[in-house]
């Protein structure tokens, strides 16, 4: 995701429009910590709980999937839920959901916005600014006093938008980082985000963090991060993400239908699933595949989609590599618990300069699918750190090919030791990362916040 072009003039939107008519966390809060208790609720406190994203159910992209799983348990809880979000979708732009819904108790406004699009770098700057404006516009239009907003990462600096809104109507301000912006932009190398600007959008991005209530981030590395940039210990919390881990079980990939739909038959795959975005390592993975060009027997399976799909699948022809490669689309959530178990191990990567700007989700499926992980990140990351802790798969770093198609040779001919692995991915994921747990933490947060007389806007 590329960072929005502000400049002096696109800047003003930042000043919005006039109104419309419990104990501190631990310094480290492990993500294998115990969960909290949280303070016993008040009849007369208000129980809503308001949501903002840029996409929601039905849409399938991981920061909607992860948002829409909360919001259905919390609504199912006697919290009144409401969701802020667009009418696109991820994969189709030119998508009209309807204006407003309820979807298992969970009431949907869905604001319109500009659809310039991604492919110009102005045009999309102004579809960010127009949904800032417009999610805006609408928490003011109906939000009570004491209610709770949480503002995701979808778009970059929505919490500036949620923290404004919370001042006006006096809301309590809950940031859910799923990543960390503009850093992510600078560690890209997005030249809007260098110099005077850059500095600016992280000011503006460090205030709307000391301003909420409670900081909820997605790992370790996150966290600490968050805590340089001055932001209190007590209004951080990790809260790891999830999958359905009840749904997703490990399946034996013989015993696995799409694995004979697909033809995949006895063959030794490698799978990627989700997004192949610009934080995540191709170039590893090809050059693996050089030094693999005579194994017939070997697939590399990638299941999804990212703006670098179609660069990996482009420079596969050039190579004349697509004996070992095949390419699929995103599969509807309900085929997940298959299609994750098709490939015999999976791949996860991260660029070294992302190492806690941004945490795989992409991990927690593949766990729950029993199969190993291979890391293609940082070898002193976190993703490395929890596949060499509960032994559960292999850390290469990147640009080490070699090493990479060394390992998937003995991988290839030892069922043995892939087994074990899978199994002990599903017990890391088992032991601290189910989402019945993730649940918790954050029924537990919002009772926290919605209860706590001492969170109240002054």
């Amino acid at each position: 995701m590329l960072w929005p072009p502000f400049s002096r003039e696109a800047r003003t939107a930042w000043e919005f429009p006039a109104e419309a008519s419990a104990e501190p966390a631990s310094r480290h809060e492990k993500w294998e910590r115990s969960e909290v208790e949280a303070p016993a609720p008040t009849r007369s406190a208000p129980r809503q709980v308001i949501f903002m994203n840029r996409f929601f159910f039905p849409d399938h992209s991981a920061t909607s999937q992860i948002l829409t799983d909360l919001a259905f348990h919390l609504a199912g809880g006697e919290i009144d839920v409401r969701v802020v979000a667009s009418q696109q979708r991820y994969d189709d732009p030119n998508a009209h959901l309807p204006e407003a819904e309820s979807i298992d108790g969970v009431a949907i406004h869905r604001i319109s916005t500009t659809r310039f699009g991604r492919s110009a770098l102005i045009g999309r700057g102004f579809d960010y600014l127009s949904f800032y404006s417009s999610a805006f516009r609408s928490v003011l239009a109906w939000a009570k006093p004491g209610e709770v907003l949480v503002a995701k990462t979808d778009l970059p600096l929505l919490s500036v938008a949620a923290m404004h809104a919370a001042k006006r109507r006096g809301l309590h301000l809950v940031n859910w980082l799923q990543d960390l912006y503009p850093e992510v932009a600078a560690a890209l190398g997005v030249p809007v985000v260098k110099g005077p600007l850059g500095r600016g959008l992280l000011q503006l991005r460090d205030a709307s963090l000391r301003a909420a209530d409670v900081n909820v981030v997605v790992g370790e590395r996150m966290a600490e991060i968050v805590r340089k940039r001055g932001i209190a210990p007590e209004r951080i919390r990790v809260i790891p993400n999830w999958c359905d881990d009840e749904e997703i079980q490990p399946l034996a990939p013989l015993d696995n239908p799409l694995r004979r739909e697909w033809g995949l038959g006895d063959r030794f795959v490698v799978g990627y699933s989700g997004n192949l975005g610009r934080g995540h390592d191709v170039e590893t993975v090809l050059a693996a595949a050089e030094h693999l060009r005579g194994d017939r027997r070997l697939c590399f399976l990638f299941i999804g989609g990212g703006q670098k799909c179609p660069e990996l699948a482009h420079s596969v022809r050039a190579r004349e590599l697509d004996h070992l490669f095949r390419f699929l689309p995103y599969q509807e959530r309900r085929v997940l618990r298959l299609s994750l178990g098709v490939p015999d191990v999976h791949l996860i990567s991260l660029r070294p300069e992302l190492e806690g700007l941004i945490v795989p989700s992409k991990l927690y499926g593949i766990a729950a699918a029993g199969r190993p992980i291979i890391a293609i990140a940082a070898s002193d990351g976190e993703i490395a750190g929890l596949v060499r802790r509960h032994d559960c798969g292999i850390v290469v770093e990147p640009s080490e090919g070699e090493l990479l198609a060394n390992a998937l040779r003995c991988l290839g001919t030892d069922t043995g030791r892939l087994a074990e692995m899978g199994h002990r991915a599903r017990a890391m994921l088992d032991g601290h990362f189910t989402r019945r747990r993730a649940f918790k933490r954050w029924r537990g947060l919002v009772e926290e916040v919605l209860h706590n007389p001492n969170l109240v806007w002054g």
